[in-house]
This record gives structure tokens, C-alpha cells and sequence, in this order.
């Protein structure tokens, strides 16, 4: 049985139970951990239409219908079926925003059983470096994301899937790999490789790789 931390592991334990207090308090404890993936991934075409909240609420829904599905057989960790789902679930509301145009290949990586919208060179860039820059060296900060955005639109898309998923979803390289498809090694080779493309990318321009990064 694939169980959390010791720390949640009897929480968890009830919720697949059918212990609805049990599954509020999982879905409640990993829920900033998910609205951050969500952000992340909203095609900015319809970023201004959608919010984060709106997507788990219905993610959850889905969730709870689905629970039995998971306590009779849990082969990965309980939050990356979760993100699975909440993944699904925002697949299917591009859908409905985007139409044929999500037909587009480049739109979607597939992970696992499932497809999540892909992190876009232009959003990994501004949210990196909209966290690692302080306000008032906006100009900067601007220089130094068109850099970081061409380092990783030359990127292989699963290496800025390892990015995304190492450092704002916070997964460890053993949940990368699992929900890549990918080796421990696989990932951690992806992972490093992409670290280093960009500071080749910023030190041929005089920058520097963040501190939170090297």
C-alpha cells in the first residue's frame, strides 16, 4: 500500500476507510501544495477565466467519488493520485475553454494513467524568478526571466516537467520519477541537466543562477 509519511499515514488510513472527516483533512492539508500546481499549469489563454479554487473544488468532488477506486487499489502515493485527478480535472476544463485547440500535442504531457496540461517555458520563468527576485529590481528580474525562458523553451518538455514538479510542487525525486514514469536515475539526471542548461544560458549573459537553484 502506497501510504504517506508516518505523520499521515493513519489520517490517511481512515479517509480510505470511508472516513469523510478523515478525507476532508488530506484534501485540506495538500490543498496550497495543489493550487500551486494548478497555477502553474492554467493555459494563459484562459487564466483570467479560470480560478485555481474553482478546479479543486470540482477536482475534490471527483475525488470523494473515487476514493473506493484508490483504497481498493493504491499503487502510487495518495497526493499523486490526488494531483492525477486535479490534473484531469483541468485537462477537461482546457477542454471546454479551448475546444479543437487542445488537439495541439504540445499542450499536454502524459503522465502515469492520465494527461496534465505541461508547465510553458513562459510560466516556469515567471514563477521562478518571480519568487527568487525582489520587487524592486523589476527590470532585472525581466532581463534575466526572458533568459531563463529561452533556456527552457530549448529544454526537452520533461526536463521542464522536473523543474516545475521538484520546485513548485514540491515532489521529491522518488515521486518525480513515479509520476514521470521515469528511474530515480532518470529523473535525477533530467532534474540536473535542466539546472545546468540554465545556468549555461545566464552565465554566457553575465547572470548568475539563483541561489534557491544552484
Amino acid at each position: 500500500m502506497a501510504l504517506e509519511s508516518d505523520g499521515t499515514a493513519d489520517l490517511l488510513r481512515q479517509a480510505l476507510g470511508g472516513n469523510e472527516t478523515a478525507l476532508a483533512e488530506m484534501l485540506a492539508e495538500f490543498r496550497p501544495r495543489l493550487r500551486q500546481m494548478v497555477r502553474l499549469r492554467i493555459d494563459p489563454r484562459i487564466r483570467g477565466r479560470i480560478d485555481a479554487s474553482d478546479v479543486l473544488q470540482e477536482a475534490f468532488f471527483d475525488v470523494r467519488r473515487r476514493i473506493a477506486e484508490y483504497a481498493a487499489d493504491p499503487r502510487i502515493p495518495f497526493y499523486l493520485w490526488l494531483r492525477l485527478l486535479v490534473g484531469q480535472r483541468l485537462v477537461d476544463i482546457h477542454r471546454q475553454h479551448l475546444g479543437a485547440q487542445m488537439r495541439d500535442a504540445r499542450l499536454e504531457v502524459s503522465i502515469d494513467s492520465g494527461n496534465l496540461p505541461h508547465t510553458t517555458s513562459e510560466s516556469l520563468a515567471a514563477q521562478l524568478l518571480g519568487r527568487l527576485t525582489s520587487p524592486s529590481r523589476a527590470l532585472e528580474r525581466a532581463d534575466r526571466q526572458l533568459l531563463v525562458q529561452e533556456a527552457l523553451q530549448a529544454m526537452d518538455p520533461l526536463d521542464r516537467e522536473i523543474l516545475a514538479l521538484r520546485h513548485f510542487e514540491l515532489l521529491s525525486n522518488s515521486e518525480c520519477a513515479t509520476a514521470l514514469g521515469l528511474s530515480k536515475s532518470a529523473a535525477s539526471n533530467r532534474y540536473i541537466r535542466a539546472l545546468l542548461r540554465i545556468k549555461e544560458v545566464l552565465q554566457q549573459h553575465g547572470r548568475h543562477l539563483p541561489d534557491e537553484l544552484a
